[in-house]
């Protein structure tokens, strides 16, 4: 049987293995956690669910960056009820994270800004749509205005998008893990203890 990995038994490890994993989908797009699931909770109090990109992970403040128009209808609905949660799988090492928290949305300020001079042309031109995310149509359509479908636009080109653009932070309170092996399953949640400005472990059965 092969050896069991260093965190199998280890509430610490398992939570650095945790925090690893995350990163990991922040920094590289390659990475399998760079797409988790984030869901809200809908103005008609049902769960909604999308993909999105993992773009900044801030450990120390628990805060995980997404971007996101300000027109969708998650915007409003985080508006009434900021409770959120994100789903993250990496299947290489079949670990899965389950965070939870609330999300706000910011359109505005120094940390909009700094997100939308990062993001590549391609990116920003997500932005250009001319009508918001989701809005319904009698044809398939990409939303983008036809002079710049299939090319990235120019800095210039870009520009009127920026009023669009906004980035959706999540704050997690609570991660819970699942390690899947031929052993035996591993499960364990950390909540955060604001008082003592850190994790509280504990395993679960899985």
């Amino acid at each position: 049987m092969p050896q069991a990995e260093p965190f199998y038994n280890d509430l610490d490890l398992s939570l650095a293995e945790a925090r690893k994993l995350i990163d990991g989908g922040a920094k590289d797009r390659r990475h399998s956690s760079h797409h988790p699931v984030v869901a809200t909770i809908g103005k008609d109090g049902l769960p909604r669910q999308r993909v999105m990109i993992l773009r900044a992970l801030d450990w120390e403040r628990r805060l995980i960056r997404f971007h996101t128009d300000w027109r969708t209808e998650k915007v409003e609905e985080l508006a009434s009820n900021g409770a959120a949660s994100v789903l993250i799988y990496e299947p290489e090492s079949k670990v899965q994270l389950r965070l939870s928290g609330k999300a706000a949305v910011q359109t505005t300020g120094s940390a909009v800004d700094a997100a939308w001079n990062e993001a590549t042309l391609f990116a920003r031109r997500c932005y250009l749509a001319e009508t918001a995310p989701g809005t319904l149509s009698d044809n398939p359509q990409s939303g983008l205005p036809l002079w710049v479908e299939g090319r990235a636009p120019s800095d210039e080109e870009v520009a009127p998008a920026r009023e669009n653009f906004a980035i959706l932070l999540f704050e997690f309170n609570q991660i819970e893990w699942l390690y899947l092996a031929n052993k035996g399953h591993r499960r364990a949640r950390w909540n955060w203890n604001s008082a003592d400005h850190g994790w509280i472990g504990n395993w679960l059965v899985p």
